[in-house]
């Protein structure tokens, strides 16, 4: 589990730093609303990283700290530190969004069969 868990904290802390980076990079007519809607975004995912690393914590798992670990663990790319449009960032967030689920239920299913109440339970919130 510890291995599976970590994977999704990693694939969170890159997603939050690529969400910052089009925070700051985002341009176009309705940038006010685009730059306020994603520090939504990564302050959302921000407070998903905090909870996984303390679920592994209360389940004795070691959860990884370090960027050399997380760029190690991740499938998700990091932001480049170029200009993006709302549209392009949207599409990005759709996108990791949809693949981050994917990956909590899976860690949900592997929690399950393990009776990993915890973790289940917290993959369902």
């Amino acid at each position: 589990m510890e291995k599976t868990m970590n994977k999704l904290l990693a694939d969170l802390v890159v997603e939050y730093h690529k969400l910052q980076n089009y925070h700051w990079y985002v341009k176009g007519e309705n940038f006010y609303t685009a730059h306020e809607k994603l520090e939504a975004f990564y302050d959302e995912i921000r407070d998903f990283v905090d909870e996984v690393a303390e679920i592994m914590l209360m389940e004795n798992l070691k959860p990884v700290s370090t960027m050399k670990e997380f760029l190690a663990l991740t499938d998700i790319v990091e932001g480049d530190g170029k200009d993006v449009t709302q549209e392009e960032a949207y599409a990005a967030v759709c996108r990791a969004y949809a693949y981050l689920l994917k990956e909590v239920k899976e860690v949900k299913a592997k929690a399950d069969e393990e009776n990993g109440y915890l973790i289940s339970t917290k993959m369902d919130d």
